[in-house]
């Protein structure tokens, strides 16, 4: 499979945005996919059991440094994603991508100059890009 770029995404997202041109619906679209995400997810734990979610307030030692507080989260998470919710979640997560894309490409901002802007700030910045 040929390694796609940023930029070649970008194209073909243009290319197929037909009926929401429109910013307004690309922003409602855009929102709708952060709730089908969250969908899928919910029904991976309530539907199909394969996730658990124990939530409770994390335990963090007072004397912790702030580069030791990874180790001390936790994702509250138990289990892992079963093929069928994993492909269902792949496929809301693409369309939350295509959306994301699109609306770079209405404001004409460059995905790959965010991603790569993103990432310089990140490895800068490190555990302190507290965003």
């Amino acid at each position: 499979m040929k390694d796609l770029t940023y930029e070649e995404f970008q194209a073909t997202v243009s290319q197929c945005l037909v009926r929401h041109k429109s910013i307004i619906d690309v922003l409602t679209k855009l929102q709708e996919t952060v709730s089908r995400i969250n969908r899928a997810i919910a029904k991976s734990v309530t539907v199909c059991g394969c996730l658990e979610i124990n939530a409770k307030k994390q335990q963090i030692p007072s004397n912790i440094s702030l580069q030791d507080l990874s180790s001390y989260m936790e994702t509250h998470l138990k289990g892992n994603l079963c093929p069928n919710c994993r492909e269902i979640l792949k496929q809301e997560l693409g369309n939350h991508l295509f959306y994301l894309t699109a609306l770079c490409n209405l404001l004409n901002v460059s995905l790959e100059d965010v991603l790569l802007e993103e990432n310089e700030k990140l490895t800068t910045l490190g555990i302190y890009n507290l965003s």
